[in-house]
Protein backbone atom coordinates (compact mmCIF):
# COMPACT_ATOMS: atom_id res chain seq x y z
CA UNK A 1 0.00 0.00 0.00
CA UNK A 2 1.38 3.26 -0.78
CA UNK A 3 1.45 6.08 1.78
CA UNK A 4 1.45 8.47 -0.63
CA UNK A 5 -0.85 7.22 -3.25
CA UNK A 6 -3.46 6.63 -0.82
CA UNK A 7 -4.07 10.12 0.09
CA UNK A 8 -6.82 12.25 -1.76
CA UNK A 9 -5.29 15.38 -3.42
CA UNK A 10 -7.54 18.08 -2.51
CA UNK A 11 -7.74 21.82 -4.77
CA UNK A 12 -9.33 25.27 -4.50
CA UNK A 13 -12.49 25.91 -5.73
CA UNK A 14 -10.88 28.81 -9.00
CA UNK A 15 -8.49 25.38 -9.76
CA UNK A 16 -10.78 23.76 -12.69
CA UNK A 17 -9.70 19.90 -13.08
CA UNK A 18 -10.90 17.95 -15.89
CA UNK A 19 -10.38 14.43 -17.44
CA UNK A 20 -10.01 13.46 -21.10
CA UNK A 21 -9.23 9.67 -21.39
CA UNK A 22 -5.98 9.55 -19.65
CA UNK A 23 -4.98 13.04 -19.52
CA UNK A 24 -5.60 15.20 -16.55
CA UNK A 25 -5.81 18.91 -17.26
CA UNK A 26 -5.55 21.94 -14.24
CA UNK A 27 -6.52 25.22 -15.34
CA UNK A 28 -6.29 28.67 -13.16
CA UNK A 29 -6.78 31.78 -14.81
CA UNK A 30 -4.36 31.90 -17.38
CA UNK A 31 -2.00 29.25 -16.46
CA UNK A 32 -3.12 25.64 -17.66
CA UNK A 33 -1.15 21.97 -16.95
CA UNK A 34 -1.81 18.93 -18.19
CA UNK A 35 -1.15 15.62 -16.84
CA UNK A 36 -0.57 12.09 -18.52
CA UNK A 37 -0.77 9.30 -16.68
CA UNK A 38 -0.71 7.28 -19.82
CA UNK A 39 -3.16 4.19 -18.84
CA UNK A 40 -0.77 3.62 -15.58
CA UNK A 41 -3.25 4.70 -12.93
CA UNK A 42 -7.04 4.79 -12.07
CA UNK A 43 -8.19 8.45 -10.78
CA UNK A 44 -11.48 9.54 -9.91
CA UNK A 45 -12.15 13.41 -10.11
CA UNK A 46 -15.24 14.14 -7.53
CA UNK A 47 -15.87 17.79 -6.59
CA UNK A 48 -12.52 19.15 -5.61
CA UNK A 49 -11.06 15.84 -4.60
CA UNK A 50 -8.65 13.81 -7.25
CA UNK A 51 -8.40 10.15 -5.72
CA UNK A 52 -5.81 7.83 -7.53
CA UNK A 53 -5.95 3.86 -7.72
CA UNK A 54 -3.57 1.14 -9.22
CA UNK A 55 -4.44 -1.23 -11.98
CA UNK A 56 -3.09 -4.22 -10.65
CA UNK A 57 -0.95 -5.49 -7.48
CA UNK A 58 2.39 -5.08 -9.67
CA UNK A 59 4.78 -3.06 -8.55
CA UNK A 60 5.19 -1.07 -11.51
CA UNK A 61 1.60 0.11 -11.11
CA UNK A 62 1.85 0.42 -7.43
CA UNK A 63 5.14 3.08 -8.08
CA UNK A 64 2.72 4.96 -10.15
CA UNK A 65 0.20 5.44 -8.02
CA UNK A 66 2.39 7.19 -5.61
CA UNK A 67 4.15 9.11 -8.01
CA UNK A 68 1.15 10.46 -10.62
CA UNK A 69 -0.17 11.55 -7.19
CA UNK A 70 2.50 13.71 -5.97
CA UNK A 71 2.24 14.91 -9.31
CA UNK A 72 -0.59 16.27 -8.96
CA UNK A 73 -0.20 17.53 -6.05
CA UNK A 74 2.65 19.70 -6.68
CA UNK A 75 0.57 21.08 -10.16
CA UNK A 76 -2.12 22.17 -7.67
CA UNK A 77 0.52 23.67 -5.14
CA UNK A 78 2.20 25.52 -8.01
CA UNK A 79 -1.48 26.76 -9.55
CA UNK A 80 -2.46 28.36 -6.10
CA UNK A 81 0.67 29.07 -4.49
CA UNK A 82 3.47 28.87 -6.64
CA UNK A 83 6.54 28.03 -6.29
CA UNK A 84 9.89 30.23 -5.80
CA UNK A 85 13.95 29.29 -5.32
CA UNK A 86 16.83 31.30 -4.45
CA UNK A 87 20.10 31.64 -5.56
CA UNK A 88 22.83 33.63 -4.07
CA UNK A 89 26.04 35.23 -6.28
CA UNK A 90 29.35 35.23 -4.79
CA UNK A 91 32.14 37.01 -6.14
CA UNK A 92 34.07 39.84 -6.97
CA UNK A 93 32.79 41.57 -9.89
CA UNK A 94 30.06 38.38 -10.10
CA UNK A 95 26.25 40.47 -11.48
CA UNK A 96 22.76 39.36 -12.72
CA UNK A 97 20.32 41.23 -13.96
CA UNK A 98 17.22 41.07 -15.38
CA UNK A 99 14.73 42.08 -18.47
CA UNK A 100 11.47 40.54 -19.65
CA UNK A 101 12.10 37.33 -20.55
CA UNK A 102 16.74 37.20 -20.14
CA UNK A 103 18.81 36.44 -17.43
CA UNK A 104 21.88 38.56 -17.96
CA UNK A 105 25.11 36.80 -16.02
CA UNK A 106 28.53 38.31 -15.71
CA UNK A 107 30.11 35.59 -13.72
CA UNK A 108 33.88 36.29 -14.83
CA UNK A 109 34.11 35.02 -18.01
CA UNK A 110 35.83 36.93 -20.89
CA UNK A 111 31.96 37.30 -21.73
CA UNK A 112 28.16 37.99 -20.32
CA UNK A 113 26.10 35.04 -20.47
CA UNK A 114 22.27 35.65 -21.59
CA UNK A 115 20.36 32.65 -20.51
CA UNK A 116 16.74 32.85 -22.01
CA UNK A 117 13.92 31.86 -19.27
CA UNK A 118 11.01 29.41 -20.26
CA UNK A 119 7.67 30.14 -20.35
CA UNK A 120 6.18 30.21 -17.17
CA UNK A 121 10.02 31.32 -15.14
CA UNK A 122 10.29 34.83 -13.94
CA UNK A 123 13.72 35.76 -12.25
CA UNK A 124 13.87 38.53 -10.29
CA UNK A 125 17.13 40.56 -9.40
CA UNK A 126 18.08 42.18 -5.92
CA UNK A 127 21.80 42.70 -5.24
CA UNK A 128 23.39 39.07 -5.30
CA UNK A 129 20.48 37.20 -5.16
CA UNK A 130 18.26 35.57 -8.06
CA UNK A 131 14.64 34.64 -7.28
CA UNK A 132 12.97 32.16 -9.40
CA UNK A 133 8.68 31.73 -9.36
CA UNK A 134 7.37 29.55 -11.36
CA UNK A 135 3.80 27.24 -11.64
CA UNK A 136 6.10 24.18 -12.63
CA UNK A 137 8.00 22.29 -10.23
CA UNK A 138 9.88 20.80 -12.54
CA UNK A 139 10.75 23.61 -14.95
CA UNK A 140 11.44 25.69 -11.66
CA UNK A 141 14.21 23.21 -10.60
CA UNK A 142 15.74 22.86 -14.02
CA UNK A 143 16.23 26.53 -14.79
CA UNK A 144 17.95 26.86 -11.34
CA UNK A 145 20.32 24.17 -12.33
CA UNK A 146 20.74 25.37 -15.49
CA UNK A 147 22.20 28.60 -13.80
CA UNK A 148 23.58 27.23 -10.88
CA UNK A 149 26.12 25.30 -13.66
CA UNK A 150 27.18 28.53 -14.93
CA UNK A 151 29.55 28.79 -12.18
CA UNK A 152 29.04 25.77 -9.22
CA UNK A 153 30.58 27.18 -5.98
CA UNK A 154 33.86 26.27 -5.57
CA UNK A 155 35.15 25.16 -2.09
CA UNK A 156 38.15 27.17 -1.32
CA UNK A 157 36.50 30.87 -1.09
CA UNK A 158 33.14 29.87 -2.15
CA UNK A 159 32.50 32.26 -5.45
CA UNK A 160 29.55 31.17 -7.72
CA UNK A 161 26.42 30.30 -7.56
CA UNK A 162 24.50 28.40 -4.94
CA UNK A 163 21.04 28.23 -3.61
CA UNK A 164 19.89 29.81 -0.93
CA UNK A 165 19.76 27.25 1.72
CA UNK A 166 23.06 25.13 0.34
CA UNK A 167 26.15 25.08 2.74
CA UNK A 168 29.25 25.23 1.00
CA UNK A 169 32.11 22.69 2.40
CA UNK A 170 35.49 24.98 2.69
CA UNK A 171 38.28 23.50 2.65
CA UNK A 172 41.84 25.16 3.85
CA UNK A 173 44.62 26.15 1.20
CA UNK A 174 47.60 25.68 0.60
CA UNK A 175 50.24 25.68 3.64
CA UNK A 176 54.11 26.39 3.79
CA UNK A 177 56.80 24.38 4.80
CA UNK A 178 58.95 26.44 7.36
Amino acid sequence: MSRIGKLPVEFAADVKVSANGNVITFVKGKNSVDLDTKGNVAFNIDGNVITFATLSDSRTHRAFWGTYRALAANIVTGLTTGYTKQLEINGVGYRASANANVLNLQLGYSHDINYNLPEGVEAVVEKNVITLKSHDKQALGQVAAEVRGFRPPEPYKGKGIKYSDETIVRKAGKTSKK
